[in-house]
């Protein structure tokens, strides 16, 4: 598999018997249909994600990304709860992809990010 963003080669990881794709130039991380899911419940899981995430940052710019399973065009999106967060999602297999650092940054939703979502939906019920 190559990675939709540097065109590098995909490694695959393992993690509590869930196996993903990473990325061996860039770091991204490609995530099965549901995988993203079940690690993000998982305590620990941030730690396959090993980019930097100044250079995520850089290839977070790069619109336009093929899936690396069917070849279709990813939609870019946004995490409902931390916005700052983008990744693509593709409407064919569902899989997604995170740009270097992103998936450590989702796990680390810090007490910050939950005051700003909680404003957030209060301003939303007044």
């Amino acid at each position: 598999m190559r990675c939709p963003k540097c065109d590098g080669d995909m490694e695959r990881v393992i993690f509590h018997e869930i196996e993903i794709d990473r990325c061996s130039l860039c770091r991204g991380l490609w995530f099965d249909m549901l995988e993203k899911e079940d690690l993000v419940a998982i305590e620990g899981s941030e730690t396959i994600d090993i980019g930097n995430p100044s250079s995520g940052k850089r290839y977070n710019k790069l619109q336009h990304s093929k899936c690396p399973v069917c070849g279709v065009l990813m939609l870019p999106m946004i995490d409902k709860d931390q916005h700052h967060i983008h990744y693509e999602s593709c409407p064919t297999c569902y899989g997604t992809f995170f740009d270097a650092g992103e998936f450590r940054d989702l796990k680390e939703f810090n007490v910050v990010e939950r005051f700003i979502e909680m404003v957030r939906t209060l301003r939303q019920n007044f």
